[in-house]
């Protein structure tokens, strides 16, 4: 089953410095956060906040060229996860024909924003992320180790004061 997702916003990992792209669904209340590069999250970000350079980025470029030759994106799935990697597909007819080829889900995203197209996440997807939400493990496994799991464990959002994402 698909899921209709609507781009929620972006955030950054407090330990990689990632971005991340937040996935909301439009009934209910599931979320999916996937972790992005840094070009494809000023992509994404750009579009959300309507910013127009002089000269077409590189998705924009994209999106020129589709319209030109009267590509037409019905729809973008982030369709499978895979060792810790997500992966899309984008969904577009040309010439009365359908097709639909593999994408990152960040360059799927990008181009769902610039297409007005929908966003959808498969039902799969959602329950193997839910599987990467373990109970995390400290690596050290020293007191020392255990003393910084317990106190990571109880952090609450409030704790990182005007770093709030």
């Amino acid at each position: 089953m698909l899921h209709e997702m609507k781009v929620s916003g972006l955030t950054i990992d407090p330990v990689s410095n990632a971005p991340i792209v937040i996935l909301k669904s439009v009934e209910g209340d599931r979320a999916l956060p996937i972790w992005i590069g840094i070009l494809e999250a000023t992509a994404i970000a750009t579009e959300l906040e309507n910013v127009r350079f002089a000269r077409p980025m590189t998705h924009d470029l994209f999106k020129n060229f589709m319209d030109m030759v009267k590509i037409n994106v019905s729809k973008v799935e982030v369709c499978d996860l895979r060792d810790n990697t997500f992966f899309a597909r984008i969904h577009f007819s040309f010439d009365g024909n359908s097709y639909n080829i593999d994408s990152r889900p960040s360059d799927a995203i990008a181009l769902a924003l610039r297409a007005g197209c929908p966003i959808f996440v498969d039902d799969a997807v959602l329950q193997k992320s839910k599987e990467l939400d373990g109970e995390p493990e400290a690596w050290d496994k020293s007191e020392e180790g255990l003393k910084w799991k317990d106190y990571l464990d109880k952090l609450s959002p409030e704790d990182f004061g005007k770093y709030k994402m």
